[in-house]
């Protein structure tokens, strides 16, 4: 399998006035094609910082981060931003849906910032909102959808022009336990069906217990790195 994310020796210090913190600890980590991993940990561990950072929304205050090939932490601003439309999907814990648009309009988005045909994104959109279950609720807005369906229409946008590395943030923490395992499970089935590489940062024991790897955090460093069923 190849290696879609590398992080070497990946340090972060965040300064706060002449008071340095250390949010990260010579980070080592890589993670293959297709993988499903949870990073875990409690408040102020660097998961979150981690996973900003694999994404190109924050950088390291030394170490490389390589994410399909490339050194995300030698780009500028323009290269990645279209590192992140073309390889990266995101899943927000707030689903972050523009509210004015409907499910499948929010879906297109990215397919339409890639300049892709208006057929091509009706047709894909569609498509992929089948797929995560939503057939029928194409037309509605978020708010006439329910929590679980706005954080499917947000998974659907983040998988659907088939990204190498899909990256979520608390994606369970505003759904119920039900909701919250469908959605684990459809997560899971789009990473096995489409060979992308899933990466979620939690607090939620079911995503631990849904992950293939569960990597734990500990006041910034790597304190377990385990292969799970």
């Amino acid at each position: 399998m190849s290696t879609v994310v590398s992080c070497k020796h990946v340090n972060k210090i965040y300064r706060q006035g002449l008071i340095e913190v250390r949010a990260l600890t010579d980070i080592n980590l890589d993670i293959e094609a297709g993988d499903f991993i949870c990073l875990s940990g409690p408040s102020g561990s660097g998961k979150s910082t981690l996973l900003n950072m694999i994404g190109g929304l924050d950088s390291p205050t030394s170490g490389e981060i390589i994410v399909d090939g490339q050194r995300v932490d030698q780009m500028n601003k323009s290269a990645l931003a279209e590192l992140r439309l073309h390889k990266i999907g995101f899943v927000f814990q707030a689903y972050n849906l523009i509210p004015v648009l409907t499910a499948r309009e929010n879906v297109e988005m990215v397919m339409q910032m890639q300049g892709d045909s208006k057929d091509y994104r009706k047709q894909h959109s569609l498509a992929i909102l089948r797929e995560v279950g939503l057939e029928g609720m194409e037309d509605r807005k978020p708010s006439e959808l329910s929590g679980g369906q706005q954080q499917r229409v947000a998974v659907a946008r983040a998988i659907v022009d088939k990204p190498c590395l899909v990256l979520a943030d608390e994606p369970t923490a505003n759904l119920d336990s039900v909701n919250a395992d469908n959605l684990l499970k459809l997560m899971r089935d789009m990473a096995e069906q489409h060979e992308m590489t899933f990466i979620i940062s939690t607090h939620d024991p079911l995503v631990m217990q849904r992950a293939k790897r569960l990597i734990k955090l500990h006041d910034g460093q790597i304190v377990e790195n385990n292969k799970q069923n």
